[in-house]
């Protein structure tokens, strides 16, 4: 990795790894560093959508609008790579150009951020791409069938800035963060590869032995 604010081509990370990572760290891990990964019904059906929105490069004309799928994108200052889904150009006036993102994903809007997250991490790739500012994008659930405007707020900004360098930071070491068992656990797809009741059965493990040590120590005298 370049000691400076950009990153060696090497060093990139999937773009769309950021989204597992805002979900579970974990699960982020085992996908991205131990390479594992299992198809459950939630992953198939947002495979399939995401297959009929990812035409490469294939542009659609409507009047003034122009639409352009799998556009590939980097950004060199979050070290990500990837592709959107939709992004969309439009005329308006003479002097006026609307550009937007539009992220497909399956299901409906979820009680956390991890698509937003994405979505913005897409958004910051085309900004450095093409040195525009983008104040919103778009996510279009294949559930309800509707498109979800997400401001591009500071906040949001600088969360997908910490995320993406906690993601380098842990691929440079190779370590997958320790499983801890949650209700996201339910469905996700690498449930059974996490094991996160042996995560928490170490935990109890290591308590008690260090409580038995503690006890024996008191027991022999023994201060160090």
């Amino acid at each position: 990795m370049m000691e400076s604010t950009y990153f060696e081509e090497d060093d990139l990370l999937p773009l769309s790894g950021i989204q597992h990572f805002a979900f579970c760290e974990r699960q982020w891990g085992l996908i991205h560093i131990e390479n594992q990964w299992v198809e459950n019904v939630l992953t198939a059906q947002g495979r399939l959508l995401h297959k009929r929105a990812e035409e490469p490069l294939l542009k659609e004309k409507r009047g003034d609008l122009i639409r352009t799928h799998a556009v590939p994108m980097v950004s060199w200052k979050l070290g990500l790579y990837g592709v959107a889904d939709v992004i969309e150009i439009e005329r308006k006036g003479k002097n006026e150009i609307r550009t937007d993102i539009v992220e497909y994903k399956r299901g409906k809007t979820k009680p956390d951020d991890r698509d937003e997250v994405q979505l913005c991490a897409q958004a910051m790739c085309l900004e450095e791409m093409l040195g525009i500012n983008l104040a919103y994008g778009y996510l279009y659930y294949g559930e309800t069938k509707h498109r979800h405007k997400v401001d591009f707020s500071e906040d949001l900004r600088a969360r997908v800035n910490m995320l993406a360098k906690r993601m380098h930071e842990l691929y440079v070491k190779g370590e997958t963060p320790p499983a801890t068992k949650s209700s996201k656990c339910r469905n996700c797809s690498l449930a059974e590869i996490c094991l996160p009741s042996i995560g928490n059965a170490n935990k109890k493990i290591d308590a008690y032995f260090k409580k038995l040590f503690d006890e024996l120590k008191e027991e022999t005298g023994v201060t160090s």
